[in-house]
């Protein structure tokens, strides 16, 4: 009789083990997700939000493009430095009647007097904002005062645009404001033949109800964005200053034939 040998046809089972492992493993992966989608929402409206100050640090140097004042808008004429109804400085008014302040060279065209002749006062700080002349066309720095635009962040073009947030979400809100040029302490002055230091100082908040020789422009961003963290309901604002210096003109250099 032959040998036949007797195989064993049966298969390891999974060990219990190794199955509870596995649904343990597979759990966690199914609990971090929601973590995940919330980080990932997350850096998401980080970007915008940058993006967002990028737009409003681009619009705040668009605006000190601007004409200082709408009576130094002619187009004709380079910008004169103006009257200003009052400031805390006589360093900062005319020398005499020189037509020009103290310390500017003869040469220089930074000149109370305009080219033609004229000479402009700057208009009062009660009349900050766009003036009926304007037809609703920015000249001047003020005319910005107390305006808003929206922010709308666009993925793509054509129509495969896609808004990534709405625009009613990130405001823009600009003000203009007079700043007092006085120097602190009293002692100081613009014309310092003794030292070699300026001190300024301004607390951040402070403005003055008359026309000066400095305007604040003030951007600010705010965010109604929802169902995001607080950290993300962020105000950000932005300063600069525009002075009242009028317009320099490069020199032109003669070559002879």
């Amino acid at each position: 009789m032959p040998f036949i040998p007797i195989t064993n046809s049966t298969r390891p089972a999974v060990a219990m083990i190794e199955l509870i492992f596995a649904i343990v493993i597979i759990g966690i992966v199914l609990m971090s997700v929601p973590n995940l989608m919330q980080t990932s929402a997350k850096s998401g409206y980080l970007a915008i939000q940058q993006e967002s100050i990028n737009e409003a640090a681009t619009h705040l140097n668009m605006i000190l493009g601007y004409h200082w004042d709408q009576n130094d808008t002619d187009e004709r004429y380079l910008d004169p430095i103006l009257h200003v109804s009052a400031s805390a400085n006589s360093d900062l008014a005319e020398d005499g009647n020189t037509t020009r302040r103290k310390g500017t060279p003869p040469q220089s065209y930074r000149r109370f007097v305009r080219e033609d002749g004229v000479e402009l006062n700057a208009t009062s700080a009660a009349n900050l904002g766009m003036e009926a002349s304007d037809n609703n066309i920015s000249n001047d720095v003020d005319d910005f005062n107390d305006r808003n635009h929206s922010v709308t962040l666009i993925e793509g073009t054509g129509d495969s645009a896609d808004y990534i947030e709405k625009s009613d979400t990130l405001i823009i809100h600009t003000s203009v404001q007079y700043l007092s040029d006085d120097l602190t302490p009293n002692t100081e002055s613009y014309i310092n033949p003794t030292g070699n230091n300026i001190t300024f100082d301004w607390d951040g908040t402070s403005t003055v109800n008359y026309s000066s020789n400095i305007k604040l422009v003030t951007v600010s961003l705010s965010s109604t964005l929802n169902n995001v963290d607080e950290d993300l309901k962020k105000n950000i604002v932005l300063r600069a200053f525009s002075c009242n210096i009028g317009a320099s003109k490069l020199k032109e250099k003669a070559f002879q034939p």
